[in-house]
């Protein structure tokens, strides 16, 4: 019963490889994890025995139904106080391969030797040349669509993690008023006097990312605030305050966010303000 040991064991240092690493064996036992090791472990306990199922079939099952056991894991977690977070997911995974490989090794202690699947590389590749001898044309077709199909999902994974996609890169960039919520702007502001607002950006770009705003009323500037470096998933609030210089109905205040040191306005904010005069 090797092979359920060996899940054990590459399951069980995985926890630790979470908590304090992030390399390259990081990634390959967590590929074995959700890949295969539940899918395998199932498998273990319906078929105990070597002659329910061949070599090749009991790989390409192992990764077929951990492929669908771990999203299931999600969905329930999702239902429960846990919510769908890391250690949940890694723990929940865990112990249902442990559950199924107490099961595997009940039941094929309950076996004969003889009839209990066993790793063993020598006996499986020779049953496993046999088995490809006996063989007609369309199963050995079938067999070798089989092998290139899961070398194919493994190479494809692989690639994958090794270079995750970029997410979407944008900026959040918002007004607050006094009450610190997006309304309860200043709506009048007498001539002479100043105003202000609160002016938030967060940074999505996936990048560090330079910051400036700059603060216009009817097009003239008023004030401007920055430069502010953030990096990626960085928030920065600050005040803005403005002062308008004559009077007037429905002025324009526009917040101007220029990035990276660039001419051109990437994202512009507006709220319209009376100003009457001092009198």
């Amino acid at each position: 019963m090797v092979d359920l040991v060996l899940i054990v064991i590459f399951s069980a240092v995985l926890v630790p490889l979470v908590e304090f690493t992030s390399g390259a064996g990081r990634i390959i036992l967590g590929l074995i994890f959700i890949l295969f090791s539940p899918g395998y472990s199932l498998i273990a306990a319906l078929f105990p025995s070597k002659g329910s199922l061949g070599t090749v079939e009991r790989l390409a099952l192992s990764i077929g139904i951990s492929i669908a056991i771990v999203p299931l894991i999600g969905l329930a977690l999702n239902y429960t106080p846990l919510g769908i977070r890391l250690y949940p997911v890694l723990l929940s995974v865990l112990a249902f391969i442990l559950i199924m490989v107490i099961i595997a090794w009940y039941r094929r202690s309950r076996l004969l030797p003889e009839e209990r699947f066993q790793l063993n590389l020598r006996q499986n590749t020779e049953s496993l040349r046999r088995s490809w001898l006996s063989q007609g044309k369309l199963d050995r077709i079938l067999n070798i669509v089989l092998v290139v199909a899961i070398t194919g999902t493994l190479i494809t994974l692989a690639y994958v993690v090794a270079n995750p996609k970029v997410g979407e890169k944008f900026t959040e960039f918002y007004i607050l008023g006094a009450e610190g919520k997006a309304d309860d702007y200043p709506q009048t502001v007498i001539l002479g006097e100043s105003a202000w607002v609160t002016v938030g950006l967060i940074n999505r770009e996936q990048e560090s990312t330079t910051y400036e705003i700059e603060i216009t009323i009817e097009g003239q500037t008023a004030s401007a605030l920055g430069p502010v470096s953030l990096e990626h998933d960085e928030t920065h609030e600050t005040r803005a305050d403005f002062t308008p210089s004559e009077t007037g109905e429905n002025q324009k205040v526009e917040f101007n966010l220029y990035k990276n040191g660039s001419s051109e306005v990437y994202l512009s904010l507006h709220i319209w303000i009376d100003v009457p005069g001092s009198g």
